[in-house]
């Protein structure tokens, strides 16, 4: 599955058939992740909040090719990207592991992906490097098999993205 997941609503040609999915998380109900860990212990592999996450996540697991879109805020993703990457708790598993010399969860039915993020906003070359430095531990924490980091300015964003999605078919 190819999955474009996106914190704000982008009017790209994207039709959503077979393998692919496009998520606009603007329009979600999506709550803070509030740390209990209960998609561990209580209700393995799912989250015990009842919201839009839960129809999110396994999508996201299950894509071999992600494009991220998420507005760049000090460095980091906005707030719903964010919320929902940690909302995604439950495609990991509790244990623990050694990859790449370092200890990371071990993913709970992951496929490798190949994914793109895509930051737009006005930021600073600090916030760059930063977000630049973040994508790529969140890249190693979830096995990703590449990833790639792309800054548009909000005028060219949504043309970004189509070029991303059309290499999808090539």
């Amino acid at each position: 599955m190819n999955l474009l997941l996106t914190d704000t609503p982008l009017a790209i040609c994207f039709p959503q058939e077979g393998n692919r999915r496009y998520i606009d998380l603007s329009g979600k109900r999506i709550a803070n992740c509030i740390g209990c860990f209960g998609c561990w212990t209580k209700t393995p592999g799912k989250c015990v909040i009842r919201d839009d996450a839960t129809q999110v996540y396994p999508v996201i697991a299950q894509s071999r090719k992600v494009i991220y879109v998420s507005r760049i805020r000090f460095g980091t993703y906005d707030t719903i990207m964010k919320t929902m990457l940690e909302r995604a708790i439950p495609i990991q598993k509790a244990w623990i592991r050694l990859h790449n010399g370092e200890t990371h969860h071990a993913q709970r039915d992951v496929v490798p992906k190949d994914a793109t993020v895509i930051a737009y906003g006005d930021s600073s070359p600090e916030e760059k490097e930063l977000f630049r430095r973040l994508v790529g531990r969140n890249a190693h924490n979830m096995s990703f098999a590449s990833h790639r980091v792309l800054f548009a300015e909000e005028p060219e964003l949504e043309t970004l993205v189509q070029q991303e999605v059309e290499k999808w078919e090539s």
